[in-house]
């Protein structure tokens, strides 16, 4: 048991924000596995749209300090990575890069 009340009211508090935390990581997660099994189906399209929905989740969470930004960021990064390659080559057009002129200094 605890010692003090202040230490029976961090108790609680912890344990109320860990409910709160459990069920931001909980909805993240099942938003990244959408994107994952479409991806596994290749229908690119709806992986692009829930993608949308899954990387603004896992900012609200990186917001809400549930989980690091950094981690946030490696997983937005990761996620999306997987969809691009998904993608059909054909509608993947990269621009082709052209060199600007630079004038020389005489």
């Amino acid at each position: 048991m605890s010692k003090s009340s202040s230490a029976e009211k961090a108790m609680r508090t912890a344990g109320r924000k860990k409910l709160h935390n459990k069920a931001i990581r909980s909805a993240t997660k099942t938003h990244i596995t959408r994107v994952e099994k479409l991806i596994q189906s290749n229908d690119a399209e709806a992986a692009k749209k829930e993608a949308v929905v899954a990387i603004s989740a896992l900012d609200r969470a990186a917001k809400k300090k549930v989980i690091h930004p950094n981690t946030a960021a490696r997983r937005k990064s990761r996620l999306m990575k997987k969809v691009n390659n998904t993608a059909p080559a054909s509608t993947v057009t990269a621009k082709p890069k052209t060199k600007k002129a630079t004038k020389k200094a005489a």
